[in-house]
């Protein structure tokens, strides 16, 4: 075995961990990023990216069907699933070509093979090839990332019960669909495969979908995936599974406990994740570790002196960005950078990339009334704002929450078109910490979907002028 010695080892090549790798080199650092499989991990290579890829695509398959309402006559359309797959492939290839130039050109070490830490500052990597190698790290940063949850006697099988992986990459189009689970994921699958023609059907053990998101968000949103044809059940429990001819049989039990055969091709559990913890050694440490997540502090320290924890393995909310930040803020705490700052999880932006999406920052409604504040809300529906109304496109809501006493822009939620592009103009009021006062004077640009924007904040303290 042989020994070098790093300032910061970075173990997982995920957004969260490159990010760590590359600002740790900015400040000076000795660093190194070890990576088992794929860099740009799980979000870019089989996540984030290539199902927005695919998400487009069916999109475009949407409104080319959608096409004589704007007095434009196409013919029969057919989807090529290969095709398709194929370009969500080719874009997620040429992600991860980037991440490699950009960790090359910034001096980062990188080395393939799985990492475990062996006593303190020693870390041990096994690669494929060769012996068994053994590096000194002052600081190592725990970037591993999640892998799906399953639920007992659900186990996938790569065939008829599938994971995000196999939804991604499917031979063929399933003409019928169950989603267990209704975050996210499960509501971005359920969107693309409805609209290129599957069958689709949700179910949610909770009280309602998209559970993160604010209750009337969640609402309206289910009766858009509903008028769409979606079918969709809430507090609903998937009992058993059988697999039969071509597809599977589910015995589902719904909200008023009646039972329920449920039949379909193929079946996505999208029911979370869990963070990969295992086989790093973190037995042989004094890092702790809840309902298979890394527990740290503010910094992204772990009890161990000398180990990190970032991104879905250090807990929710799952996003990439919140990796991103984390790994950054961490690597800046060691280096003594006098910029470092905490993340504060309520300036965290969530969005779901289905159709209509969903986005979301801060506090929704009922949580900023939990936490003791008077709130004014101000609701815009789509159907007043004239770009919608011209995109052919008003299933929308923009939703503002505000502090009665302050003015304080508490949390936005909308939904509808581009609202994953929208959101980020109240990111910025958040970490501002804009009030009202601010927004009633910055001008919004016309005619745009922005606009509700505004028109939500004036609605909101009774100064709305078209609803």
């Amino acid at each position: 075995m042989s020994s070098e010695h790093y300032d910061v080892l970075v173990i997982g090549g995920g957004p969260g961990g490159y990010h760590a790798a590359i600002r740790a080199r900015q400040l000076g650092l000795r660093t190194a990023l070890v990576e088992r499989e794929h860099l740009g991990g799980i979000c870019l290579n089989w996540g984030c990216i290539p199902t927005k890829a695919l998400l487009r695509a069916a999109e475009i398959r949407h409104w080319i069907a959608e096409a004589g309402e704007f007095g434009i006559e196409v013919g029969p359309v057919r989807v090529d699933l290969t095709r398709m797959v194929e370009r969500s492939r080719k874009v997620a290839k040429q992600l991860n070509a980037g991440v490699k130039h950009l960790l090359r050109k910034n001096g980062v070490d990188v080395i393939e093979g799985h990492a475990r830490l062996e006593g303190v500052g020693a870390v041990r990597i096994d690669s494929r090839e060769g012996d068994p190698t053994v590096l000194q790290a002052s600081h190592t940063v725990l970037a591993t990332g999640a892998r799906a949850r399953t639920l007992p006697g659900l186990g996938p099988d790569g065939d008829r019960i599938w994971t995000y992986r196999e939804a991604m990459i499917p031979a063929s189009l399933p003409s019928s669909l169950l989603v267990v689970g209704s975050g996210a994921i499960g509501i971005e699958f359920a969107s693309f495969y409805h609209d290129l023609g599957s069958q689709v059907t949700v179910l949610e053990i909770l009280p309602r979908i998209l559970p993160a998101e604010d209750e009337e968000i969640s609402a309206f949103a289910r009766r858009a995936f509903e008028r769409q044809g979606i079918a969709v059940h809430t507090e609903a429990t998937v009992t058993g599974v059988e697999r039969h001819g071509s597809g599977i049989a589910a015995e589902v039990k719904l909200a008023g406990g009646e039972m329920e055969r449920i039949e379909a091709e193929r079946m996505i559990l999208a029911v979370g994740i869990t963070g990969n913890v295992d086989d790093l050694g973190l037995d042989t440490t004094a890092v702790r570790v809840d309902r298979g997540h890394v527990i740290v502090d503010e910094w992204c320290r772990t009890d161990e002196p000398g180990v990190y924890a970032i991104g879905d393995l250090a807990g929710p909310p799952y996003l990439a960005h919140k990796a991103n930040h984390e790994g950054i803020l961490c690597v800046e705490k060691i280096a003594g950078y006098a910029g470092a700052h905490p993340l504060d999880r309520t300036r965290i932006p969530g969005c779901t990339y289905s159709r209509p999406q969903i986005a979301s920052v801060g506090f929704s409604e009922e949580a900023a009334r939990q936490a003791g504040r008077t709130v004014r809300v101000g609701r815009v529906p789509l159907q007043a704002n004239g770009k919608a109304l011209a995109l052919g496109d008003t299933q929308g809501l923009v939703k503002t929450v505000f502090d009665a006493e302050t003015g304080e822009l508490l949390g936005a939620h909308l939904v509808g078109p581009e609202v994953t592009e929208m959101i980020q103009g109240f990111a910025i009021a958040r970490t501002l910490e804009t009030t009202e006062a601010e927004l009633f004077q910055t001008v919004f640009p016309h005619p745009t979907i922005s606009e509700a924007m505004h028109e939500s904040v004036l609605e909101a303290f009774g100064r709305a002028i078209h609803v």
